[in-house]
């Protein structure tokens, strides 16, 4: 009889020594790459926020109606930090990234660009305009995504698909409009250019937004001002209706939003 308790108790020791084993080779696996958990269904995707900015943001992540809000909706990222935020299977959103940003310890405070309301996790709010926004709706059964300056500019971002099927291709906008944006778009704290709205947030006219005699493709054109932001950004939204050139697919994908 005791040998067989010998017998168990070296089994469930060699059982633990196999599982720390185990837990070592993971953490080397993902190396510097901080991963925070969230709902994760069946087929869910891994957004991987990557910050390559010379300075720290906050990005901003708001769910479509019904969509619950990744991490509550906002946090920290540093220079060169990478994190991984795991999304449920149907959701759809936005993310972008917030710059100038100053909070207490309770998460009070403000953003230059991209606020929301004075906090650091926006909950279910959406950042002012102007900011870069990275948008998806996943599993439509395709994933749908894009980068839109419809609400103007603050950051550049970029969408990478990974491990998916169909065209994925990568959608960016990486050049720095605050640098060529006109003075009437232009959003400027301490001197300098720090976001550049769209006409339509700049002058709310109908021909820019899109709305009223100008609310169909056939009537609301390209204008000087979306023409800027598409040469500037090919593949990204310059204006409401530039759909054919600015929305992409992918199935089954995990997807890389890269600022600056």
């Amino acid at each position: 009889m005791a040998e067989n308790e010998n017998g168990e108790e070296e089994s469930r020791e060699s059982q633990k020594r196999e599982m720390k084993k185990k837990q070592k080779k993971k953490k080397r696996q993902l190396g510097g790459i901080k991963t925070l958990p969230f709902i994760f269904g069946a087929n869910a995707a891994v957004f991987t926020l990557q910050n390559r900015c010379r300075t720290t943001i906050w990005p901003g992540i708001l769910g479509g109606a019904g969509k619950p809000p990744l991490m509550n909706g906002g946090f920290q990222l540093n220079p060169g930090q990478t994190i991984n935020v795991n999304v449920p299977t149907g959701w759809s959103g936005r993310v972008w990234g917030r710059s100038g940003c100053s909070f207490d310890n309770s998460g009070k405070g403000n953003c230059a660009t991209g606020d929301c309301g004075g906090v650091l996790q926006c909950g279910g709010a959406g950042g002012v305009p102007p900011a870069t926004l990275a948008e998806f709706t996943l599993d439509s059964p395709l994933d749908f995504y894009d980068v839109s300056l419809v609400d103007g500019f603050n950051i550049p971002v970029s969408i990478s698909p990974s491990g998916g099927s169909g065209n994925c291709k990568s959608v960016r906008c990486l050049s720095n409009l605050n640098l060529h944006c006109p003075s009437p778009l232009q959003v400027t704290r301490s001197g300098s250019v720090v976001a550049c709205k769209s006409a339509c947030l700049a002058f709310n006219q109908p021909q820019y937004c899109c709305t009223g005699a100008y609310n169909s493709p056939n009537t609301c054109k390209p204008t000087d001002y979306s023409r800027l932001f598409k040469a500037a950004c090919p593949t990204a939204y310059s204006y409401p209706f530039d759909d054919r050139t600015s929305t992409f697919t992918c199935k089954g994908a995990n997807y890389l939003i890269t600022f600056c």
